[in-house]
């Protein structure tokens, strides 16, 4: 029934965001991927959040005390409305989600998880990106 629901509804995502992952030490990912050409959005101690290219595609690198999330990927949306209609059509549907909240950077989401046990976020992304919290130099 839910399936069923689901293939009705009006959502279409539009664009895979980012992914996070656990890493066990956040400097040494951070260094690495920077040395891949990533840049760095947002960096706290136990997490941070590098974008790659004009596409600005994220990666999030969690350490090990990072408690907020664990690994997933996202879709991202550039409309505050969407993603507020995206969580009540899939909450209509069947499908368990979490709360939809507010982030300090600007940004909105709530996870869910997919029929197989993967964890996914949907992101609301101010159309001029996510703010970063770097010096720009």
């Amino acid at each position: 029934m839910v399936k069923e629901n689901l293939e009705k509804r009006l959502i279409n995502v539009q664009r895979l965001g980012h992914v996070a992952v656990r890493v066990k030490d956040v400097e040494r990912a951070k260094s690495f991927y920077l040395g891949l050409g990533m840049r760095l959005i947002w960096d706290d101690p136990d997490w941070c959040y590098l974008e790659a290219g004009s596409g600005k595609d994220g990666l999030a690198l969690l350490g090990p005390g990072y408690k907020a999330a664990g690994p997933h990927f996202a879709f991202h949306f550039t409309d505050r409305t969407e993603i507020e209609l995206v969580h009540k059509q899939l909450k209509n549907s069947g499908v368990p989600v979490g709360a939809l909240h507010d982030h300090r950077d600007g940004t909105a989401s709530f996870y869910l998880k997919d029929p197989e046990g993967n964890w996914l976020e949907m992101l609301y992304q101010p159309p001029e990106g996510i703010p970063t919290n770097q010096r720009e130099d």
